[in-house]
């Protein structure tokens, strides 16, 4: 289905949050017989198309599964070149977002990449730190788990030097230990390629989340195909456990 002459003015119930797994680069390439990396490169062109449009309709969170705990697993050629193509990306987009009022930040441990990309992306989150605009966050070295592990130890520290009582933890207290603790959960959770799992990402935060899973493949993710997940999104009806005649009265 394609959809054409959008009026952005007229789009009603947008997500706040949108989060994205960024599947498909490798098989994009493939099947066009290139190597994985340019499939690497072409995906850089959806995140900033991507990153533009949500930007434009009111979105005011995007945030991007870009390189995963697990990732480190792949071939080493292609996970330095992944860190080659991250840092010159930051370096060339950086300015564009900060002219378009775009906050730039990241979820994840970045301590352990190479330093001079770990560096390229503290310099970004610094100069977009006071922007207004969409919030635009990359999860780089993300686990779900490994977050939520981590939430866990600085509980159980916080409790043992006395700054929180046990009996005062609940849902509110524990996602203010996540490395998501100055955003809302996410609305809409896109998946790529045709993949049918999460992958480790947002786990506690996407408990009521919408899933929306498309066969394309992440570098040919465009307007058109953000657009068919959020109107799929716009025609669900959001229970978080009650009925639909509770929302309705």
């Amino acid at each position: 289905m394609e959809i054409e002459n959008i009026n952005r003015s007229h789009l009603k119930n947008v997500p706040k949050h949108i989060a994205i797994i960024m599947d498909g680069n490798g098989r994009w390439a493939k099947e066009r017989g290139l190597p994985r990396i340019a499939g690497h490169r072409e995906g850089i062109n959806s995140v900033r198309e991507i990153t533009r449009i949500c930007g434009e309709i009111g979105v005011k969170y995007l945030t991007l599964f870009t390189f995963s705990t697990e990732n480190w697993n792949r071939p080493k050629r292609e996970v330095k070149a992944l860190m080659t193509l991250l840092l010159s990306t930051i370096k060339k987009e950086i300015k564009e977002l900060h002219k378009n009022n775009v906050k730039f930040s990241t979820i994840g441990d970045i301590s352990i990449l190479p330093k001079s990309t770990e560096k390229g992306i503290k310099e970004g989150i610094k100069l977009t730190s006071n922007n207004s605009g969409l919030n635009l966050i990359l999860a780089l070295n993300y686990g779900s788990r490994q977050e939520i592990l981590s939430a866990v130890n600085n509980i159980i520290s916080d409790i043992n030097k006395k700054d929180i009582e046990i009996d005062s933890i609940d849902e509110n207290i524990f996602s203010s230990y996540l490395y998501t603790n100055n955003c809302p959960d996410p609305d809409l959770l896109i998946r790529t390629s045709g993949e049918l799992r999460i992958s480790n990402f947002l786990l506690w935060q996407s408990a009521y989340t919408e899933m929306y899973l498309t066969d394309t493949y992440w570098p040919s993710f465009r307007e058109n195909e953000l657009f068919q997940a959020i109107f799929d999104f716009q025609n669900r009806e959001r229970r978080f456990g009650k009925t639909s005649e509770q929302l309705d009265s």
